[in-house]
């Protein structure tokens, strides 16, 4: 590689006019760790940088001569650079809304969702929605609070509160008036379940589809709103080192305020946008799907994919799987696509160079979606883009291989890899002990040669990669006590999770050849940490911070 390099600055030489400051570098780290991602040169101790590319990967001394009067000096000290992390699956703009509304993502029990609600309540404008999420399943019992709680704490407007996962509501008795829910009032198609009282009236949660029911009466955001909300996420993940965000479900008005933000100038990270998907709708829509990316399409903005999603989530009852739950007998949950509709919609995606992502928490769900997208490989033989899987939570084990036999991109969410509350108290007695030591299979579906992806899917959770990276390598809480973490045969290397971060990610969006490692050629995406992950013990990986985050060559953010 660094043979490589310097013939890329011959060339650069050879071209100039002979004044020194017009090869000159605009950017150069040197002195410290440089951990590239690239096979071929994977440690180096500098990195040079022109106009948005790197122009020079190697040793200090090959650096120097690229330093220019002009040139800004990045002196590592120690300090580790890494490719700019890339999440493979998080929703940008709601969660920057979420943050916005009534967030209750910082509640650490109900009394604190209590408190937090009240709050909101006083502040909104008389007669307006207290609207919001982030409040944890696991404080209320079954994971299900009640209309009449939230009557106490929010009695005179209607109230809709989404869950962390995104996948249930709480909503008080003036919101269920206005949407006109009662007792016999049906749980909607394909998957909504509204959680009822032993008469049959609404209990006051609802679930997937039912949450229809009530979010289609919230007034929409403002576009002063949503353009607050998208600057708060920007600002955040530029300051986690995270250079180009996988937005996995967008309809058109999040794609114009992209777009927008594009077009401002406001834009600090890269956007793959997967445009979002009816399951029922068909490949009819695809044309529509591809109107949207030739209208919105940028040079960071980029509706690459689209989101298919195939099932709910265990903890409430709704992903689909293969066998029974053993909370409620038969119930195998709700499944949106057989295989044969679904592997036509897939067919039309992928003839139009859309890559496919699909939510898939449960087994059954996972083998519908591989099932598909074998009919597609068995069709191209692999020639589309590549497609992926998102959240993986429970995998039979016959279908782990197939990931890396289909080319199918494995996105994982290491954070949820621990054995938390919603494990303990929603997950391990639906599934039972068999099923529950195959969750999030990560290092198994790594060992078969799949790529392995990571996202945060925030706001469901922390976008923090550090956090993540810790956990994927410990498979504890960073707030644990040591110990050998949960189902630790499924820990990853610290090597092959920063892969996931970095290479993986620009894999899941077919950019390899653009982003992803610190090559002589590619984009100047880059971050570097205060201290060297390799150097330090695991528990201590989500404590480091990052201290600068560069976008084709530009700093968006340092500490």
């Amino acid at each position: 590689m660094r043979r490589t390099a310097l013939l890329w600055l011959a060339g650069a030489v050879t071209g100039c006019t002979g004044d020194s400051a017009s090869v000159a570098a605009d950017l150069v780290f040197r002195g410290g760790t440089v951990r590239t991602m690239d096979p071929s040169a994977p440690v180096a101790s500098a990195a040079a940088v022109r106009e948005g590319r790197i122009v020079y990967v190697g040793d200090d001394a090959g650096a120097a001569a690229l330093v220019g009067p002009r040139t800004e000096v990045v002196e590592l000290r120690g300090r580790l650079l890494l490719p700019g992390f890339h999440d493979t699956h998080v929703h940008p703009l709601s969660g920057g809304l979420e943050q916005g509304d009534c967030d209750l993502n910082a509640a650490e029990s109900a009394s604190d969702v209590a408190r937090l609600l009240s709050d909101c309540a006083t502040r909104a404008p008389e007669g307006a929605w207290v609207r919001g999420g982030g409040y944890q399943m696991t404080f209320f019992r079954g994971g299900e609070p009640t209309k009449e709680l939230l009557d106490s704490l929010v009695p005179d407007r209607p109230a809709y509160l989404t869950d962390a996962t995104g996948h249930s509501a709480w909503v008080n008795s003036r919101a269920v008036a206005l949407a006109g829910i009662g007792a016999q009032t049906s749980d909607p198609a394909p998957d909504g379940v509204i959680v009822r009282a032993a008469d049959g009236s609404p209990q006051g949660t609802l679930r997937e589809a039912a949450m229809e029911l009530v979010s289609r009466h919230v007034p929409p955001h403002t576009d002063a709103e949503m353009r607050a909300g998208l600057a708060r996420a920007l600002e955040l993940a530029a300051s986690l080192g995270i250079t180009t965000l996988h937005e996995a479900s967008a309809d058109e008005r999040t794609l114009g305020e992209y777009a927008d933000a594009e077009r401002e100038g406001r834009l600090t990270a890269r956007v793959l946008v997967a445009l979002a998907v009816d399951a029922a709708g068909g490949p009819g829509q695809v044309g529509e799907l591809t109107r949207l990316r030739s209208q919105y399409e940028g040079a960071l903005l980029r509706p690459v994919a689209a989101k298919i999603l195939l099932d709910g989530v265990i903890e409430g009852g709704t992903a689909a799987l293969l066998e029974p739950y053993l909370d409620r007998a038969g119930w195998r949950g709700e499944l949106r696509l057989e295989v044969g509709p679904l592997a036509e919609l897939v067919a039309a995606l992928d003839s139009t160079g859309f890559k496919v992502h699909m939510h898939a928490i449960g087994d059954r769900a996972v083998r519908t979606a591989l099932d598909a997208l074998e009919r597609q490989h068995e069709r191209d033989g692999g020639s589309g883009p590549r497609h992926v899987l998102a959240h993986l939570q429970l995998i039979d084990p016959a279908d782990v291989r197939r990931l890396a036999e289909l080319g199918v991109v494995a996105s994982f969410q290491p954070l949820w890899a621990q054995r938390d509350a919603y494990i303990i108290d929603l997950t391990e007695p639906r599934l039972g002990q068999e099923r529950s030591t195959r969750l999030y299979p990560m290092e198994s579906v790594r060992a078969t040669g799949a790529i392995l992806a990571a996202g945060s899917d925030w706001p469901v959770t922390s976008m923090d990669p550090l956090d993540a990276i810790e956990v994927a390598v410990t498979r504890r809480s960073p707030d644990a006590a040591a110990g050998d973490g949960w189902i630790p045969e499924e820990r990853v290397s610290l090597e092959d999770i920063l892969r996931a971060y970095t290479m993986g990610g620009a894999l899941a969006a077919d950019l390899e050849h653009e982003t992803g490692s610190i090559a002589v050629g590619k984009s100047a995406d880059l971050v570097v940490l205060e201290r060297d992950l390799y150097a330090i013990p695991a528990e201590e990986i989500s404590e480091v911070r990052v201290d600068l985050t560069v976008l084709e060559g530009r700093v968006v953010f340092r500490r």
